[in-house]
């Protein structure tokens, strides 16, 4: 199996190059202080060429690329095709559409969900700036193909199917999704076999879509509103883990973390969607036994809620929401937890390492090894959200205190920069860790579509093993970009190998790639508002 590294893009750095060896000439009488000013020169001029705008557009056309079922006439991935165009057939159900959740073709409910939540959030607090870039009916195109689908899957009040596909078999073959032969029997849970995580997530997905979805489409709104009550009934009145309901999903997406942080999680979101003060003082009233007010986390991921839920509830408190003043006590400790969580990226938590996220040499938010980047997108997405939080709340000083010294949403903010410009290429590798992004970017990202040629290229029958004999151990380039995918990314070290085979590293999934959604709206959104400040084009108030 080949071991390629990452490409340098042809000419990538010629214009910088030039203009050094120019400056270079210039001072060579100048002496040493000379020669740095001048690199630096470079250096700040090639770091100046992020570009947010460009990285929100790839973000939203990466979903795309991930699709199953029948791909509509607007489809602008077009080395992508009809797929999965059967599933739910044997179980008299229709299971067809969803999305893909990495670089093999298992539709897993829990991570699906998870990522239509975070881009229904981001949607939520960031919607004006994904409008201003242009991409407001792109963004609302990749919550419905999730929703659709789930709606779908919720065929009686009790029973939600929970994954089409199988990860053992379909592991053992490298098939494009156009051409997949592996087994796609579906998976559910109900009464008998519950699973509160994936009902409670899926749920809040809904139920943050249907904010979304209230002014341009009311009835699909109160239809999304109308499953997530009732897949939050479901969860809550037949409790369980889904993994131990179904064995096919806990060698994959096990739920380690439990079901009760996607509970308080769902009643928050719930809360936020209908107004209704009975989902909040079920999040109020289970804060303690649910461990909504008990963990002190360090990462917030599809797994993991509870970083999220505290942010929700502290929201409630820092906007002076008039409902939170009966359960002002209880969701003050969510806050202080959400404050732990946020504390501990700016690493600024006393006490042990453990108690602060774990920095790269590189200055990458580092949680664990393998596809680390996960981690640091839903980080920097909270710490965006509440960046914005701490500036408009009314019952807030704007501050965020933590044990090592208070931090101001600026500061958030920064950091939230910081990792969406690591993301972007301003790490120690100058490689963009997202695909079709930059100069350099993973040109051997492990993704089956990706990596085989266009089933519109080349319409012949590709089977299960001849995938790995002929495209898995190519060390060539994939022949299609899978773009705006946010890969696992480096390790500890800001190490990256850009191998097909190294798995760890170079898949992506959508749930690297949603947090960041809202993430490059806000920062593209402020980038061009100082733009606008600096050529005194904006407005006044903008400049302020």
């Amino acid at each position: 199996m080949s071991r390629g590294r990452a490409r340098p893009a042809p000419d990538s750095r010629s214009a910088a190059a030039l203009l050094l060896l120019l400056l270079l000439l210039a001072v060579s009488v100048g002496g040493r202080g000379s020669t740095a000013a001048a690199a630096a020169e470079v250096e700040e001029e090639e770091e100046a060429a992020v570009d947010y705008g460009a990285a929100l557009s790839k973000s939203l056309l990466y979903f795309e690329a991930q699709r199953s079922g029948r791909l509509p006439h607007n489809q602008r991935v077009p080395w992508r095709g009809h797929s999965g165009l059967t599933d739910g057939l044997q179980q008299g159900v229709d299971l067809v559409g969803g999305y893909y959740d990495a670089g093999d073709h298992v539709k897993f409910g829990l991570p699906m969900a998870f990522t239509v939540t975070m881009l229904s959030w981001g949607a939520i607090e960031f919607g004006d700036d994904v409008a201003a870039a242009g991409e407001w009916g792109h963004a609302l195109e990749a919550i419905k193909w999730g929703t659709d689908y789930f709606v779908k899957a919720h065929t009686e009040p009790f029973v939600y199917w929970a994954e089409v596909g199988d990860g053992d078999t379909d592991h053992y073959c490298w098939q494009r999704p156009e051409d997949m032969t592996t087994s796609r029997q579906a998976y559910r849970i109900d009464k008998d076999n519950p699973g509160s995580d994936l009902a409670g997530e899926t749920a809040a997905a809904l139920a943050a879509a249907s904010i979304v979805f209230r002014r341009s489409n009311p009835h699909y709104s109160h239809l999304l509103l109308h499953h997530a009550q009732q897949l939050f009934e479901f969860g809550d009145r037949y409790q369980g883990t889904y993994d131990s309901s179904i064995a096919e999903v806990r060698s994959y997406y096990a739920s380690v973390s439990g079901y009760r942080d996607e509970l308080l999680w769902a009643a928050l979101w719930l809360h936020r969607a209908t107004g209704r003060a009975e989902y909040l003082r079920y999040a109020a009233d289970r804060a303690d036994d649910f461990g909504g007010v008990g963990w002190a986390m360090t990462e917030f991921s599809w797994d993991v809620k509870y970083a999220g839920v505290q942010v929700l509830a502290a929201k409630l408190l820092l906007e002076g929401d008039p409902q939170a003043l009966p359960h002002r006590a209880v969701l003050e400790q969510y806050k202080a937890k959400a404050e732990h969580y946020l504390c501990a990226c700016l690493g600024l938590n006393g006490g042990n390492g453990s108690d602060n996220v774990e920095r790269s040499p590189g200055g990458m938010l580092y949680v664990r090894q393998w596809n680390n980047l996960q981690y640091v997108s839903s980080a920097a997405f909270l710490l965006t959200a509440y960046s914005r939080y701490l500036s408009a709340g009314s019952a807030s000083p704007g501050l965020l205190r933590c044990p090592r010294g208070a931090a101001a949403p600026d500061e958030l903010l920064a950091l939230a920069r910081s990792q969406a410009d690591y993301i972007l290429g301003r790490n120690p590798l100058r490689l963009s860790y997202m695909v079709g992004y930059g100069r350099r970017y993973p040109v051997r990202v492990h993704h089956r579509g990706a990596s085989i040629v266009a089933h519109k290229a080349n319409s012949r029958f590709i089977g299960c093993m001849q995938g790995f004999d002929d495209w898995f151990g190519r060390g060539r380039a994939n022949p299609n970009v899978l773009g705006g995918a946010i890969v696992g990314g480096p390790n500890c070290r800001d190490e990256f190998r850009d191998d097909r085979g190294n798995y760890m590293q170079t898949e992506a999934c959508t749930y690297n790639t949603a947090p960041m959604v809202g993430v490059f709206a806000r920062l593209h959104r402020l980038a061009t508002a100082a733009e606008g400040c600096r050529r005194g084009t904006a407005d006044e108030a903008e400049c302020r």
